[in-house]
């Protein structure tokens, strides 16, 4: 068997393990959870009239979200009804096939199947991914497109990079950073190139051959492709402000404007709400269904699903963090320096809303680039092994820590999957006041 047929075995072999994680039980719980009642509700409307609208009276709604992650929510609608079921199967779906993109973005960084397999074990075991795939909600879908943007840049697939970030930003406008976070790398890596291939004023290089195609690739693609995932509303009679201006592009604007003035002034307090310094600890997870059931055999019973991130594997990543850090400021070395950007580009822009509303579950738009932290980290030690033997005991090591990510996984598998506990055993799943 060949070096790239052996990745796409492994590769499709977690994939399925993955699949097979969040459709379980994928119907339940019952009933829209958390922020299920505005996208998927969005998604069947899309589904049936393609637009957002109240499918009761067919009135227009104002939505502050572009259309590309409902849409993708309408399709799993589309094939298998509205249901549970229905309107969550699409993030299953897009989750699953996050490990594959996770294998062959590591494969290309680190160049180590065995890596590779870990950088994707530690997607099968952190929580919040999981609870991710199994939700109607936007995030997991914004994380694949920039995905699949990142692993097309590391292959120099300029053109599918800039649609996959055009539609990142059609799923949510967080996917701007990454746009421009991106692009910038790409400039880098061609100034790099250039410089490599000795000559002397590779700015003036990159300007006669290849400005023209980098602004075509990152700015006028992504933007024809955000436009696009608008065609349901320029296309339909009931889109929100539609007719706000006889120029349809002029009430685009409007509308967008409109969203901007949302999510400027979005600083109403939520029990949940999380400031973006205490992400990386899980200081406050997100509680997406919460309820007291009288089923577990005893008086007092819960039943909850958290996004919470597997905790060890969250307070690794926390230390690690720093830790490349300190090597890319050292050293800059460019693997390092690409993980931080990806996760600048999700993480940085958030500390410059300190009054908005937000919660811990936005990590999960750059969250394998976390999980890339660690990756990276285990890379170098396993770099510096003096001999074979040496290699081997540290790869024994590698795996303890996996079974010690695996254990804390599967002990907070009943609060992922929302399964019912007794009060006492969901109590002792909550590790910080924090978490309640």
């Amino acid at each position: 068997m060949t070096r790239l047929n052996r990745d796409w075995a492994l590769a499709t072999a977690l994939t399925a393990i993955a699949l097979i994680q969040r459709v379980w039980g994928l119907a339940y719980p019952r009933g829209y959870i958390f922020d299920e009642t505005y996208y998927a509700k969005n998604a069947f409307a899309l589904s049936r009239y393609g637009v957002e609208v109240n499918v009761l009276n067919r009135a227009p709604e104002f939505v502050v979200h572009p259309p590309v992650g409902k849409w993708l929510i309408a399709i799993g609608i589309k094939l298998f009804g509205n249901n549970e079921f229905g309107w969550r199967i699409s993030a299953a779906v897009i989750g699953s096939f996050s490990v594959t993109l996770m294998y062959f973005t590591a494969r290309k960084l680190f160049n180590s199947q065995f890596l590779s397999v870990a950088a994707s074990f530690l997607i099968l075991v952190d929580g919040l991914h999981l609870v991710h795939s199994r939700v109607a909600l936007l995030d997991i879908f914004l994380m694949f497109f920039i995905q699949v943007a990142l692993l097309a840049v590391l292959y120099s697939r300029y053109w599918i990079a800039g649609f996959a970030l055009g539609l990142a930003c059609g799923v949510k406008w967080s996917g701007l950073y990454f746009l421009i976070a991106f692009a910038l790398l790409v400039l880098i890596f061609d100034w790099i190139r250039y410089r490599f291939l000795g000559y002397e004023n590779p700015i003036k290089e990159f300007l006669q051959k290849d400005f023209l195609k980098r602004t075509l690739q990152f700015i006028f693609l992504p933007l024809l492709t955000y436009m696009l995932s608008w065609s349901g509303w320029f296309f339909s009679k009931s889109g929100w402000d539609r007719h706000w201006s006889k120029n349809p592009f002029k009430s685009l604007w409007h509308y967008h404007a409109e969203i901007l003035n949302f999510h400027t002034n979005l600083t109403e307090k939520h029990p949940y709400m999380a400031n973006p310094w205490s992400w990386l600890i899980m200081g406050r997870p997100t509680s997406f269904f919460y309820e007291t059931p009288n089923t577990c055999g005893v008086k007092n019973c819960s039943r909850e699903v958290l996004a919470l991130g597997t905790p060890l594997i969250y307070w690794s990543i926390a230390v690690a963090f720093i830790i490349v850090i300190g090597i890319w400021i050292q050293s800059r070395d460019l693997t390092a320096g690409i993980i931080l950007t990806a996760i600048g580009a999700g993480y940085l822009p958030w500390f410059a809303f300190q009054k908005r509303t937000m919660f811990t579950f936005y990590t999960i738009s750059f969250e394998p680039f976390l999980m890339l932290l660690l990756i990276y980290l285990l890379h170098r030690y396993f770099q510096s092994a003096k001999d074979e033997e040496q290699l081997q005991k540290r790869k024994s090591v590698a795996f303890a820590i996996g079974a010690i990510y695996l254990a804390c996984f599967l002990y907070f598998l009943p609060i992922y999957y929302g399964q019912t506990l007794t009060y006492n055993s969901w109590y002792d799943h909550m590790w910080l006041p924090s978490w309640i």
